[in-house]
């Protein structure tokens, strides 16, 4: 009996990129067909055979296509015969097998593509004003905004106790004087 070692893909408009999982593999056989047929087996370090069939959504381009073992994945970047986003990598419709899994740290959305991996194109973010370490002109004024804001709040405090000491002793002289 045979194993699937864990396989991941990621696509672009024009490649797939499946990245196999399989440390120390020996024997490695790759076979990629025009109209979308991938099979692959090796065998792993424990001596296990591992292998896997599949039915690639659409045709692909053989010649262009290209694979690379590693000491620890057998890397296959696929090319597309047709330049376009696949809506899923096999043919076949419904849950795809155990085994294969989206490759995360490849994968970019369709609408993503035109700008860029990881590239925010034109975006100017110093029109954002998001604050940030240049901001620091900004923070001092709100800081001496606050301050004297207290200190006038501080001396109207002092002017309203200092206006209740004078009429304590007049209020307290008033209320001497009644008989």
């Amino acid at each position: 009996m045979s194993r699937h070692p864990i396989t991941k893909w990621a696509q672009r408009s024009d490649r797939v990129f499946l990245t196999i999982e399989l440390p120390d593999a020996k024997d490695v056989k790759l076979n990629l067909k025009p109209e979308g047929n991938f099979n692959f087996s090796a065998k792993g370090s424990d001596d296990l055979l591992y292998e896997f069939d599949l039915e690639l959504f659409d045709a692909v381009n053989v010649e262009e296509s290209k694979a690379a073992v590693a000491p620890r994945t057998i890397c296959y970047l696929i090319k597309k015969a047709e330049s376009k986003w696949w809506p899923r990598l096999l043919k076949k419709e419904g849950k795809p097998p155990v085994f294969l899994k989206v490759d995360w740290d490849k994968w970019q959305d369709e609408d993503d593509e035109d700008v860029g991996f990881n590239d925010f194109g034109d975006m100017d973010f110093s029109k954002l004003d998001m604050g940030g370490a240049d901001d620091d002109d900004d923070i001092e004024d709100d800081e001496d905004e606050v301050v004297e804001s207290a200190n006038k709040d501080e001396g109207a405090k002092a002017e309203e106790s200092k206006a209740e000491e004078e009429a304590a002793p007049a209020a307290t002289a008033a209320e001497e004087v009644k008989p």
